[in-house]
């Protein structure tokens, strides 16, 4: 790119840079954006289909989920990675409604689309947009259900409604109670952590042998072959330290003149082994957890006091195992006293899944669970893993909030009609940018019909016409093509997942409406072209190309092959 000033070219960018600018890079931000929306969407609902992801080492994912899908995609053009990230912050504030999230940001870039044809300024869309989803956030508040914590059906159904359409929905019902009842017992004054409920996979035997064990599962075995299999009423211990002889901190050498000598050395330190055992053992223990190494000569005289030990222990398990037995993590194991000890009914060593492991269990209000997941191979029980943790997203949530809302896209369809009678009370071309959010939503609907195969614009229909007449749970039986109540048939989702998809989609769309200009710098060195206060957001490096209204280079490899 060069300016001429006099007879003298002037050089602002290098001749590697590509630019692409006005209408053209709007167009080609909006394009990449809705293609990636379009790669999920026939995902979205119980009948929505799965996606098979090769990688180049010959790996296989089978995935029904929105930002596992797109994660392992591997995209590359800047624009549509905007839309990925709207995937990502909806699992992470949420757990659940990835694909819905990424939907909904695509139509309302496709809605801004035809707006922009018409001359209508993206800043003023921008504006529209904004106002349009700070109404509907109060809609949706409007037309909530409040539930109580210890309301466990309509928490077993939100558990249900997650895990519908991807692999577990075989064993929706057995798994939502799993959900729920490891969601409840790691809960804490409202406020639930699911670091503190373990998933572990066990290939073999089918999803319906899955079960909750209230306690720990580790991955690790006794230490010494005479130690017992099985402790009953156990009294744990949990170590932060090495059952080992303490080594200097400098280099020391010490010098023996006589093999007496070196024996009153060796004496020492199993005399220091033992003395470390013989407090762990006055302290009552019969169950060590220790998350370092534990010595030889320790293992024998643990062993001949009849304690179950295990080492290396990791430290999220060794946190679970405090939480679950009561016990405190002992930093120094010379200061081991008997308060420090958790409870356990039984600690036992037992082959699960085809590998020993150490099952600790009966413990009381267990505030760590361990859910155990089966399934008939590899890939049907990451799957499993991937709804459960999307359903252990929104039970927790629905703990947190108390507020749910009418599944099968009535809350789309309500938001639609409400917000077309608010743009009435807009001023200006906002009032169209409104509509279009509001046209935007019902692609929630408008997909469920779809990928049921029902008539996508009869249901629509049907829908509205219910909601006119003051049903706010009408929704959509995508097994019957129905228009029934949602409340009633138990299809509920967290009030936290509509408002976060729409929150985010929002902001991702207006970002990608408000560039345009984009500069594919040759090398960037790492870094980023600068955004300062006007509106040209620059890419990261290897950027889209500089293929006007097209995937660019960028997108190719990433999105080709799904395409």
């Amino acid at each position: 790119m060069a300016q001429q000033m006099g007879n003298q070219p002037m050089i602002v960018l290098s001749e590697d840079s590509q630019r692409t600018s006005g209408e053209d890079a709007q167009s080609m931000n909006i394009t990449a954006g809705k293609a990636v929306a379009e790669a999920v969407r026939t995902t979205l609902g119980p009948k929505g289909m799965d996606k098979m992801l090769v990688d180049s080492t010959g790996n296989v994912v089978v995935t029904n989920d929105g930002v596992t899908i797109l994660k392992e995609m591997e995209i590359e053009h800047p624009a549509a990675n905007m839309i990925v990230e709207v995937a990502e912050t909806q699992e992470d504030e949420v757990g659940d409604g990835t694909t819905s999230a990424v939907v909904v940001s695509g139509e309302l870039l496709s809605e801004a689309e035809d707006l922009l044809d018409q001359d209508i300024h993206a800043t003023t869309l921008a504006q529209g947009y904004r106002q349009a989803a700070e109404e509907a956030k109060d809609i949706l508040e409007g037309v909530a259900i409040e539930v109580d914590e210890d309301d466990t059906e309509i928490l077993e159904q939100i558990a249900a409604t997650a895990m519908t359409g991807k692999g577990a929905e075989n064993a929706k019902d057995l798994l939502a109670d799993l959900v729920v009842r490891a969601v409840s017992s790691v809960a804490d004054d409202g406020e639930v952590d699911t670091d503190n409920i373990k998933v572990e996979k066990i290939v073999g035997s089918a999803v319906e042998n899955s079960e909750l064990v209230e306690g720990v599962l580790v991955d690790k075995e006794r230490v010494h072959e005479n130690m017992p299999y099985l402790v009953e009423d156990a009294d744990v211990a949990v170590l932060d330290d090495a059952l080992e002889v303490q080594e200097t901190e400098i280099d020391a050498e010490v010098n023996v003149t006589d093999p007496d000598q070196l024996q009153d050395f060796l004496d020492q330190e199993e005399e220091q082994l033992k003395e470390m055992v013989d407090g762990i053992v006055e302290s009552g223990a019969d169950v060590v957890f220790a998350q370092d190494g534990i010595d030889d000569m320790a293992q024998h005289y643990l062993a001949e006091e009849g304690i179950l030990a295990t080492r290396r222990v990791k430290s999220d398990d060794a946190t679970k195992l405090a939480r679950a037995t009561g016990a405190r993590v002992v930093s120094n194991v010379n200061d081991i006293e008997s308060d420090d000890l958790g409870f356990a009914g039984s600690v036992s060593q037992q082959e699960v899944g085809g590998s020993q492991q150490i099952l600790v269990e009966d413990v009381e209000n267990a505030k760590s669970v361990t859910l155990l997941l089966r399934g008939g191979t590899e890939h049907v029980v990451d799957e499993i893993e991937r709804a459960i943790e999307d359903s252990l997203g929104v039970v927790s949530v629905t703990l947190e909030d108390g507020k749910v809302l009418p599944g099968g896209g009535a809350p789309e369809t309500e938001l639609a009609l409400q917000l077309r009678q608010f743009a009435d009370s807009v001023g200006g071309r906002e009032q169209l940018a409104v509509e279009a959010f509001a046209d935007a939503l019902e692609v929630g609907p408008r997909t469920l019909a779809e990928n049921a195969g029902l008539d996508s614009i009869d249901s629509l229909v049907e829908l509205r016409s219910e909601h006119d007449a003051g049903n706010d749970a009408a929704g959509l039986d995508a097994y019957t093509g129905d228009v029934i109540d949602m409340e009633e048939e138990g299809v509920v989702e967290p009030l936290r997942v509509k408002t976060q998809a729409i929150e985010s989609a929002t902001e991702a769309a207006v970002m990608i409406l408000r560039i345009d200009d984009v500069i594919a710098a040759g090398d960037l060195k790492g870094g980023e072209v600068g955004n300062d206060d006007d509106d040209a957001g620059g890419p990261p490096a290897g950027g889209p190309g500089g293929a006007p209204g097209g995937m660019g280079g960028g997108m190719g490899g990433g999105m080709g092959g799904m395409m």
